[in-house]
């Protein structure tokens, strides 16, 4: 008599959500990272963007889908940051003002100036390189996240690398395709 283990449906949920968690925490934390600039906040979006994900590991049908639907929850997590975000006001007097003219050894070095230029880009240009760049998403990922067709996908990232190169160079667009 042979005995067959009985798969439960926890372990099958925990198996799978074990595997996202493997797979696809770094291409998030990168994506968080990029989003806030900030080491901790980015752990904590991570952390959250998988703890709403575990709540509705069932809704997850198909799992090439996975990595879509936790950039989608990670944006959402980021947006619902500044939802709940209440100004503070500060009296004008304790604002500690710095000369503009000194630049941060992060906005010096190569990264800054290219997030500054990302940050440039009109969001129908930059949404889809970072998510090329930063999430890993091939074009017919990025489309449909975007609810684009492929082809406007792959012009818009075309073009977002053309004003990203031009803002980089700090030309115009026109210059760049002007022959010596």
């Amino acid at each position: 008599m042979t005995v067959t283990p009985v798969t439960s449906p926890v372990s099958s949920k925990q198996r799978q959500f074990d595997a996202l968690v493997r797979t696809l925490s770094g291409d998030l934390y990168r994506y968080a990272y990029w989003l806030c600039r900030d080491n901790a906040l980015a752990q904590d979006l991570v952390q959250e963007t998988f703890l709403r994900a575990w709540r509705s590991i069932d809704s997850l049908r198909e799992s090439d889908a996975a990595k879509a639907w936790l950039i989608t929850i990670l944006r959402r997590e980021h947006a619902r940051l500044y939802e709940r975000k209440t100004p503070q006001v500060s009296d004008i007097s304790e604002i500690d003002v710095q000369d503009e003219s000194g630049m941060t050894p992060e906005r010096a070095g190569e990264s800054g100036m290219i997030r500054a230029a990302m940050l440039q880009l009109e969001p129908k240009y930059r949404e889809p390189l970072l998510m090329q760049v930063l999430g890993g998403f091939s074009c017919d990922e990025i489309a449909r996240e975007l609810n684009l067709s492929g082809a406007a996908v792959m012009t818009q990232l075309f073009r977002a690398r053309q004003k990203l190169k031009a803002v980089l160079l700090g030309k115009d667009e026109a210059e760049l395709y002007e022959l010596p």
